[in-house]
Order: structure tokens, then sequence, then C-alpha cells
């Protein structure tokens, strides 16, 4: 499933045909994926025009001139695919292409998804942060409201093992396992130690190696390991910079350190780790 960096770069191909540009042609090739779409979506996409193009977490959020917001979720397999730029014709609709928005300026955008585990869905902008997929989300770890004491006050007295309150989304929005495990490697610290108990100095390094980690794979276009391709249909690049997922029994990176990286399995994710350096 894309994490933050996947979707932040998805939201960045994407704002050149959508934001100020009219939505001309709605195509709606299904009633449903992982959920119905909403009533007459075709006729309340058609005319609008995208204000804004934002994101929430793993979700990109279309602000249009209605007084709607679009809300897209990539799911499992999603991508979204741009068309019909540059001169050249737009791409004819396939087999899993189930949502397609012809855009003023000939960019035609297509939501493709193979596994239907993504979601469209249509509410009033002004209720936005009440959505049911919003509401109890935490901050945005790459904005003001994430700092190292709202974490500390967060993981104070917490049980669950660091990687998995770092997993839920009412922490901090739009982590995901991929990187959790590079986050806690750059820290130092053990995916297994319970949240409340990790040292203040290695709890220090915690929101620096958020951020940075976050950064460095938007700045790499995200991380394709299955399905994620960029708008343009690039592979990302950061899975080249990973130093522990999907390294098991390879040396570890971090400098000085003569461990290897072992795999664990945590709330039935892959977990990976270094023994020896994070504790």
């Amino acid at each position: 499933m894309p994490e933050l960096p996947e979707v932040e770069t998805i939201r960045r191909g994407l704002l050149p045909v959508m934001e100020g540009a009219l939505i001309r042609r709605a195509d709606v090739r299904r009633s449903d994926l992982r959920w119905p779409f909403p009533p007459r979506m075709e006729a309340r996409l058609a005319g609008a025009r995208v204000l804004r193009l934002g994101r929430r977490s793993k979700y990109i959020l279309a602000d249009l001139d209605s007084g709607e917001t679009l809300l897209m979720h990539m799911g499992m397999s999603g991508r979204m695919l741009i068309s019909g730029t540059g001169g050249t014709p737009p791409c004819r609709p396939g087999r899993h292409d189930h949502v397609v928005l012809d855009m003023e300026g000939g960019a035609r955008v297509i939501f493709n998804d193979p596994r239907r585990f993504g979601m469209m869905d249509l509410c009033s902008t002004h209720d936005l942060e009440n959505h049911r997929l919003l509401a109890g989300l935490g901050p945005e770890p790459l904005g003001n409201d994430f700092h190292e004491d709202y974490l500390t006050t967060r993981l104070k007295e917490r049980k669950g093992p660091i990687k998995s309150i770092l997993l839920d989304q009412r922490v901090v929005a739009g982590l995901g396992n991929i990187y959790a495990c590079e986050v806690l490697h750059r820290a130092g610290i053990s995916p297994r130690r319970k949240a409340g108990q990790v040292a203040p100095v290695r709890l220090r390094r915690l929101v620096p190696a958020i951020r940075t980690v976050l950064s460095e794979a938007i700045e790499s276009g995200g991380s394709s390991l299955r399905d994620y391709r960029q708008t343009d249909g690039e592979l990302g690049y950061f899975q080249h910079a990973f130093r522990v997922y999907g390294r098991e029994g390879q040396p570890c990176l971090a400098p000085g350190c003569k461990g290897k990286i072992n795999r664990i399995t945590q709330a039935g994710r892959s977990t990976f780790h270094c023994p020896q350096c994070q504790r």
C-alpha cells in the first residue's frame, strides 16, 4: 500500500494538470471499488473546477468550486496515471481503469486499480475534517503540530511496541510499515521496545528521523516494490536507499555496526531491524 511519500509524489504529479483546471468530463466505469462510489458522481464532478489539490495522511484531496472535496485513496494497488499532455493523445481506458477524468487543457487522469481496494468519495469541503476517514487522524509528520513534546506525551505509558504505536494513524498520520522500519533504525530504537520505555536520548532522535526519512523518500519519488508507480508511470527510487527494509541477513549499514539485519513478524507484518544497534 502506498505510504505518505508515495501519495505525496502522486499529488505533486497531478498538480500541473488538475489544480486550477476544470473537469470537462468524468467517466465512472463501475459502481464501486472498496466501497460504492457516491451517488451521481459523474454529474457532481463534470463541470467542477479543482481549486486546490492537497493531501491528508494517505488521502489526496481535491477541493472543488462546487463546495465539495473529492477524496482519493490508492488502496493496495491503485495508481493515478496522466496522459494527453505535450500534444500526445490521451490513453484509451483499459480493463482496470475505473474512473477517468478529462481535464481542461486535454489531459486525462485515470484511476487504475487492479485489486479494487482503493476508494473515491465526495463530501462537503466545509465538513471535510469530520469525514469518517479523516476525523481521527493524528498530526502530519512533516507539519508543525508534530514535534518532540507531542510525541513524548503520546508515547508516555504506552505498553505496545514502539513500531505498532508509530503505525497507529491516530498518533501520526501517514507513516506505514516500510518507513517505520527505516525510521526506527536511524533512531537506534528496537521495534520490540515498549513505546513508554524508549530512552529519552533515543526518543529525541525519533521526530528528526521521521522527518528526514519521509523527506528523502519524497525527493526520490517514493518506493516501488510491487504496484506503485508515479503519475508518469516511472518507478520511485527510495527502495535503493533502504537501510533495513527487505535486507534480511545483510550487513547493517549503520556506521561502526557489525550486525546483520533481522526480520521478525509484528501484528502480521514483517519488521526489519538490526538487533545490535537498535536497543
